[in-house]
């Protein structure tokens, strides 16, 4: 059996590793849920899989989820690279401290009253999600502008340009997670 390279992009190991175990496209929607018309895209690189999506094809192929979820060397950099950007220029709390390396971050935000993050206008590869305590933001995800205020939270694919904004007469308070594949 050939042995899959660890630094092909994720969707290629995807679809070795069902062409090594000789998995059809219809066994592998029928045990994951998802349409073979969505694996297809996976596997091409059209569509970036969730990580619920990427256990369950690790599951199916019976694989180590790692195999899946963890990136060659170069990416653990960037990401690495990106967590110093956050905590050292935009007053960010890191929640998970000491995990740089690590797939999955969480941060304590405060916004002041009437200010944004000048310059920031995020974009990685991943997901993000902002749960706001206190106060009220406004995180535009593309074009789109999603106003939150104390209790609401956001789930949204960081790899479209996002910003953040506090345009109220208070300071908020935020938990934001983010994910980096």
């Amino acid at each position: 059996m050939a042995r899959t390279k660890k630094s092909a992009p994720v969707g290629k190991r995807i679809k070795r590793a069902r062409l090594d175990r000789k998995v059809t496209l219809d066994t592998m929607a029928n045990e994951t849920g998802l349409a073979k018309e969505v694996i297809k895209q996976i596997e091409s690189g059209d569509k970036r899989p969730s990580v619920g999506t990427l256990l369950q094809m690790s599951r199916v192929l019976q694989l180590d989820s790692d195999f899946l979820l963890k990136d060659p060397e170069d990416a653990v950099e960037k990401r690495a690279q990106a967590y110093t950007k956050r905590t050292d220029q935009y007053a960010y709390t890191p929640l998970t401290p000491g995990i740089e390396n690590q797939h999955l971050k969480a941060f304590r935000i405060v916004v002041e009253a009437g200010t944004r993050h000048e310059g920031v206008g995020f974009q990685h590869e991943g997901e993000e999600f902002v749960h706001v305590l206190e106060g009220q933001v406004e995180v535009q995800v593309g074009e789109h502008v999603n106003v939150l205020s104390a209790g609401d939270s956001l789930h949204f694919n960081s790899g479209v340009k996002h910003d953040l904004r506090n345009p109220g007469q208070m300071n908020a308070t935020l938990i934001v997670v983010v994910y980096v594949p």
